[in-house]
């Protein structure tokens, strides 16, 4: 759920030489100095990498889930960690800088209804795969009513501990262990917003999360994702270098083959009925431990879309007796118009 990369080192597409260059003097200092500590060694020839990474394909999920059963295995173990804001978790502390304002300003932006202290009051919010809760309790202190769901159930317990702690959060967040296809029954357009913030790259079935997340949410409701593009630079970064060399997280927290381009996200919205308005790069710097926007979105990016409208209702004048045509006329051009949502 973490992508780390080092701030000294930026590259983008038109850079592809040089930061290959400096990269290769980077991984070999680093390797060295590995072998000296732990006496092994790692591969960091880029030639290597490239030959090895772009051959893995997203693996393809023939189960009826989203939750992959390894990636519940890895997190159960951290389920404890979650408010520990210089612990694994640390860099998703300090992304709360930047997407609690981009997910508030972009619903204020929709909505003509604006609550002093409350911007969010009113409006549904689910947050998938919520963790310990570090995403829903801004979003409730903002005023939203939350539901919070993870198929890991001492991550909801951690969740549910931490709120009690404050009497206005625990009016406004529930949380529930559960995957997003378990609810989908009994929500069914349910939710003004859906949040899934550094969820995707880990689901088994990304098909399958991203029409469960149409069907529980509203028409015209919001949906906000942030997660892991599938680069050379996000392979080589937020993998070998923040995993394997310098251990900024646990080894194994990401799997390559399972970060999604951000094209590959909007052709699966767009298929299931969603119009994206916008993507956005995001950058952390381990030094400062702060998140900025950026224009590339060659390693993390943020991703809002909207759900289409509900369909127009079809005219019935036609079969009305003639009284009511003549009483229906002054307004039969706002029959098919859809009401405001609560976003």
């Amino acid at each position: 759920m973490l992508s780390i990369w080092m701030s000294f080192i930026y590259a983008d597409d038109h850079a592809d030489l040089s930061f290959q260059t400096g990269l290769r003097d980077i991984l070999q200092d680093s390797n060295r100095k590995r072998q000296l500590k732990f006496g092994s060694s790692l591969p960091v020839s880029l030639t290597e990498m490239k030959s090895n990474m772009f051959t893995v394909k997203r693996p393809f999920s023939t189960s009826h889930s989203s939750v992959d059963s390894k990636e519940i295995k890895k997190f159960q173990l951290l389920a404890h960690k979650w408010w520990d804001e210089e612990g694994e978790y640390a860099a998703l502390h300090s992304m709360n800088d930047i997407r609690v304002p981009f997910i508030r300003d972009t619903l204020l932006s929709m909505s003509g209804n604006y609550h002093l202290g409350n911007p969010l009051s009113g409006i549904r919010i689910l947050d998938v795969g919520c963790g310990g809760g570090l995403l829903s309790e801004p979003l409730g202190r903002l005023g939203a009513s939350v539901t919070g769901i993870d198929p890991v159930e001492d991550n909801i317990r951690t969740a549910d501990q931490h709120k009690s702690f404050d009497p206005v959060l625990a009016e406004r967040i529930q949380y529930k262990s559960s995957s997003l296809e378990e609810i989908v029954e009994e929500s069914m357009e349910t939710f003004d917003v859906i949040v899934a913030s550094e969820v995707v790259e880990h689901v088994a079935d990304l098909e399958m999360f991203i029409k469960c997340c149409s069907q529980v949410l509203k028409p015209e409701g919001s949906l906000f994702i942030t997660t892991i593009n599938k680069t050379q630079l996000s392979y080589v970064l937020g993998i070998v270098v923040a995993e394997k060399i310098m251990g900024i997280v646990p080894e194994g927290t990401h799997e390559w083959e399972k970060f999604v381009p951000p094209e590959e996200l909007e052709r699966l919205l767009e298929s299931t009925g969603f119009s994206v308005r916008s993507v956005q790069g995001m950058l952390y710097n381990p030094l400062s431990g702060s998140w900025s926007w950026v224009q590339s979105t060659s390693l993390n990016y943020a991703l809002h879309a909207v759900r289409a409208g509900a369909a127009p209702q079809p005219h019935t004048t036609d079969t009305l007796p003639q009284t009511d045509v003549q009483q229906s006329s002054g307004t039969a051009g706002t029959a098919g118009t859809v009401p405001d949502s609560a976003v």
